[in-house]
């Protein structure tokens, strides 16, 4: 059997080596070719080289194609000497199929050795890196992605239904600020869906209650909390600053209300609706696809939509809307992924279904038309009167 520098010797023979002044001008050149570290978590962590992806040697096979997925594409591999690089570089072009896999001679040991730039990033604490190791493990996510998270804000209009479970797994998922919008009080009648919310919390005010339930899972998240309803004279300051709006409201005028305000500051909005055995999801990401407007150009009829509170909701079915919409607010985050800009999917419990229709941006609704330039300083903070609206 051949000794590990056997092999390594007969790995650099077999493929090419490219050195470090080479890669740092196909870099500034920007041709096209993937720089791929194949160092340990710990490594990368330390520092890496500025625009590469990372996939250790071990997970080489099962996640190179998520950084590479064209295998005639060139494909340059480092690590901290070569040794490593080289054997990567070896397995990618005959196991794996790739045309031209390259090692990067001398690793990024000698690419600090001639001065070149690396990236020392932010590092997470030994309790983070337990927390969210499950995260980090995640090719989509990673390092970088959980840092997204960790720097991101998002809003939760509503700490009822929907907003229970999205505010439970967004904190669990390590989402650093967690803004929650609910004027309401803990009521008995809660505890069938609501599931931030506990028995002996009857009577105390939602956003103190989920705060609660968020620093239980994990502490490091901070609260934001607006015991208020969202109104016409408060919604731009309360949004604004937010990279990420979820819509758990329960009446049309707030909805509208809402999709006009993030419309003008262009803000993307996960939003969701339950009632009875049935719910809805879509993202409405401002002039990328259609509004709320766009979808809905007019609200129904009231006897058309009741409320929650006069027809009932399946005690389960807001957790599993509120699970789809956390996931869709960390894929908007870490980028990773298709939202569901521009589709809307139904989910029917009974029959345990999920339906998927294509929305289009309507070219002449009142609100998404007009280009974000067109709005005036005075116009940004009025609104139209949707109570009118929505009773007419």
């Amino acid at each position: 059997m051949a000794s590990g520098s056997e092999l390594i010797r007969r790995a650099k023979e077999q493929i090419e080596e490219v050195d470090p002044r080479q890669v740092h001008e196909i870099q500034q050149n920007g041709n096209g070719a993937v720089l791929v570290d194949v160092r340990e978590q710990h490594e990368f962590e330390e520092s890496h080289i500025p625009g590469a992806v990372h996939v250790p040697r071990g997970h080489l096979e099962s996640r190179i194609e998520t950084a590479a997925p064209d295998k005639s594409q060139r494909v340059i591999l480092y690590c901290a000497s070569g040794n490593r690089s080289a054997l990567a570089a070896q397995t990618l072009q005959q196991m794996l199929g790739y045309e031209d896999a390259e090692s990067m001679a001398g690793g990024i040991t000698l690419w600090k050795d001639r001065g070149f730039e690396v990236e020392v990033p932010r590092a997470l604490t030994a309790e983070q890196r337990q927390r969210y190791s499950r995260h980090l493990l995640i090719p989509e996510i990673g390092l970088e992605g959980q840092m997204k998270l960790l720097d991101a804000k998002v809003l939760l209009l509503g700490a009822g239904g929907l907003g229970s479970p999205v505010a439970l797994y967004l904190a669990a998922a390590g989402v650093g600020t967690l803004g929650i919008v609910d004027d309401d009080e803990v009521d008995l009648s809660n505890l069938q869906r609501q599931v931030a919310h506990t028995n002996d919390r009857i009577g105390v005010a939602k956003v103190d209650s989920a705060e609660q339930s968020i620093n239980d899972i994990n502490p490091d998240i901070e609260v934001v909390k607006y015991k208020t309803r969202l109104e016409a004279d408060n919604i731009m300051g309360i949004i604004a600053g937010y990279d990420v709006i979820i819509d758990g409201a329960d009446n049309f005028p707030t909805r509208y209300l809402l999709n006009d305000a993030t419309v003008r500051l262009r803000i993307p909005v996960v939003s969701a609706s339950i009632l009875g055995f049935d719910g809805q999801l879509s993202v409405f990401k401002p002039y990328d696809g259609p509004c709320y407007r766009c979808l809905y150009p007019t609200p129904p009829p009231a006897e058309l939509a009741p409320s929650c509170g006069a027809n009932g909701v399946l005690g389960v079915l807001p957790g599993t809307m509120g699970m789809l919409q956390a996931t869709e607010v960390i894929k908007l985050i870490v980028g990773a992924g298709e939202p569901l800009v521009g589709r809307l999917l139904l989910y029917e419990a009974l029959s345990e279904t999920f339906t998927e229709l294509k929305v289009k941006r309507d070219p002449d609704c009142p609100i998404c038309s007009r280009s974000p330039g067109s709005i005036s300083e005075e116009e940004m903070g009025k609104f139209p009167d949707y109570e009118s609206f929505c009773s007419g």
